[in-house]
């Protein structure tokens, strides 16, 4: 598995060596073989992927290669290998999606993502702002899962997203007012429950770290048991905790060695600040960074919040 998935790098890493596009400007320097620094300097490097992974991979390089300046065949490069775990091959796929097509809002949306994967913040920030000004009139459209859910229904939309990592990125920078303006932009675009709890968790967190408990539970008012989610239950649960439906200690199993559970985590850890116990907030903390999900948004924001503290 190995020597396959040296083979899925050194393919991404060909294709760029042969360009002359500066890397410095669109990437920052790391040492080699590592994809990204924490925020408190650790080096990260991504794990071995899987055969099927892979395979997906090669598909859509082959797509690419076959029709280079294909809107749709850049895009689906660039996820695929960003689902490698080669965030900094990603982001140079998408910036060159951007010099091909600089009006399509889908290859900033994508490039921001991986910006924040490697902790780029401000460089998310203005990928996602762009796309916002590129979107104003145009039609908002179903994306496409990478990563389909157990029902395999696309839940989110090219709009819904743009707005929702950028409010992701400001909040990871702990910008509460231009978080809460992006996530509420955003708010349910998707026009599903699953919308409703991820995005209405993000909400509620910025006013509680904004001081404004009422507006917080204000913001929860649509969220209920008995709603259909398909693949937002982390966020579901913890929307259901926030308004005291469900007890802490039901959710107290929850680690940060998987996304899902690094959302959960994440959740439980700011539950625990907002009601002054900051100790076990502490302890959340570094029970998600002793994880491996580095680049998981709960990940990320447990790292955000230990270097500000």
């Amino acid at each position: 598995m190995k020597n396959v998935f040296a083979l899925a790098v050194a393919g991404v890493c060909l294709i760029f060596a042969a360009e002359t596009r500066p890397v410095a400007d669109i990437l920052p320097v790391v040492p080699a073989g590592v994809e990204a620094l924490s925020l408190s300097g650790e080096s990260l490097i991504s794990p071995a992927t899987d055969a099927a992974t892979i395979e997906k991979f090669e598909a859509a390089k082959e797509d690419y290669d076959r029709d280079s300046m294909a809107a749709e065949n850049i895009i689906w490069f660039g996820r695929r290998t960003a689902y490698l775990g080669n965030y900094r091959s990603a982001i140079e796929i998408f910036t060159e999606g951007i010099e091909k097509h600089p009006r399509d809002a889908r290859m900033y949306r994508h490039r921001g993502h991986r910006y924040i994967s490697i902790r780029e913040f401000d460089r998310a920030i203005a990928d996602f702002e762009a796309a916002t000004g590129l979107i104003e009139r145009q039609e908002n459209r179903i994306e496409p899962d990478g990563l389909p859910n157990s029902q395999n229904i696309p839940l989110t939309t090219t709009h819904g997203n743009i707005w929702y990592h950028l409010g992701l990125a400001y909040y990871l920078k702990q910008d509460w007012e231009n978080a809460l303006r992006a996530f509420q932009n955003g708010y349910n675009l998707g026009g599903n429950d699953d919308n409703l709890v991820s995005t209405g968790h993000w909400i509620y967190m910025i006013y509680r770290r904004m001081g404004m408990p009422a507006e917080a539970a204000a913001a929860l008012e649509d969220i209920s048991p008995d709603m259909n989610i398909v693949e937002n239950r982390s966020y579901h649960e913890l929307c259901l905790l926030y308004k005291g439906e469900i007890l802490i200690d039901e959710m107290m199993s929850a680690n940060g060695d998987d996304p899902a559970n690094a959302a959960v985590a994440y959740g439980l850890a700011n539950w625990f600040y907002y009601n002054g116990d900051v100790a076990a907030s502490a302890a959340m903390l570094a029970n998600i960074l002793a994880g491996s999900s580095w680049s998981s948004f709960g990940f990320i924001a447990a790292e955000a919040d230990r270097v500000s503290r």
